[in-house]
């Protein structure tokens, strides 16, 4: 039977806090691990009894969850449920009985977005409507990271790209993906005319399976990918992020600051009914703010003043 995992690091003093919002949204089971340890395989598993203390004061807190799971709804449902701590380092991937990779090659198809954009997995037949001149072809595999084009937020984003390569706002361009995932968005701009492209995550997974891909689609010496800390001071004149709304609001200052006068910014992951705060929120740094929505998903896009 196939679950959907998340992972995420916590101190003993958060666990407790971590344990009830992962239950309350429907955690089928909740592991504890030793985030100390040198290696996974040291790692003890803890799975201690009602009201009984984790005896480690770092942790790698494990839930599964219904295959089905939408991963930015979960996230966006722990973060509705306790806000005051950090989700923004949760993982996921897939655990299944049978080989996971060989599973995500047999459920996902090539997938075309806008008018020329194509995202093929790795080892599958190139459709022939996507091997054309000017189709702009990405090679994936997700690996562990988010961002197969099969969610509307990827699929907003794929489509804002495509439709900027329309216009030649792409020809020559440096890019700014932040909150890379699979590096699928940094890799799109590339192939669509991207010059160069920077992808951001917090997650050290993220930026091996971007650097992964990049190497995959021959694109590597064109892409840069680093943690938040590391990532160097630089203005772009495209910008997208595929986060939470409650990660956006929070680097408002952050993102608007990577935008070049004139630049164009995309924002995606933010579930209907909270793209009001943000447009209010952006408005200070962005004209011609506009609302595309898809499913229960909305994308924000404007350009910077």
């Amino acid at each position: 039977m196939p679950y959907l995992e998340l992972s995420l690091r916590s101190t003993e003093a958060e666990q407790p806090r971590y344990e009830r919002a992962l239950e309350d949204v429907g955690a089928l089971s909740v592991t504890l691990l030793d985030a100390d340890a040198d290696t996974p395989n040291e790692r003890a598993i803890l799975e201690p009894g009602v009201g009984e203390t984790p005896i480690w004061k770092s942790l790698v807190l494990t839930a599964l969850f219904d295959a089905d799971t939408d991963a930015l709804a979960l996230l966006a449902a722990l973060e509705a449920f306790d806000p005051g701590l950090d989700w923004a380092g949760a993982g996921f991937r897939k655990v299944e009985d049978e080989d996971w990779e060989r599973a995500w090659l047999d459920q996902f198809q090539p997938m075309r977005f806008g008018q020329r954009t194509w995202i093929v997995p790795w080892n599958h037949e190139l459709p022939a409507e996507a091997d054309v001149p000017g189709a702009a072809v990405v090679r994936l595999d997700p690996g562990l990271a988010f961002g197969s084009g099969t969610h509307p937020t990827t699929a907003l984003c794929l489509r804002w790209l495509d439709a900027l390569a329309g216009e030649g706002v792409l020809r020559g361009a440096r890019v700014l993906d932040f909150g890379c995932g699979s590096g699928i968005l940094a890799l799109a701009a590339l192939k669509l005319g991207a010059d160069a492209a920077v992808g951001v995550d917090n997650d050290p997974q993220a930026l091996l399976a971007t650097a992964d891909n990049a190497q995959r689609n021959a694109v590597d010496d064109r892409l840069a990918v680093y943690l938040p800390a590391d990532e160097p001071a630089a203005t772009y004149p495209v910008v997208v992020a595929n986060i939470l709304a409650t990660a956006l609001d929070a680097l408002a200052d952050v993102l608007a600051a990577r935008v070049a006068p004139g630049g164009r910014i995309a924002l995606s992951g933010i579930l209907r009914g909270q793209e009001d705060e943000l447009l209010q929120r952006y408005a200070a740094w962005f004209d011609h703010l506009q609302v595309a929505t898809e499913e229960d998903w909305v994308r924000i896009e404007g350009v910077r003043r």
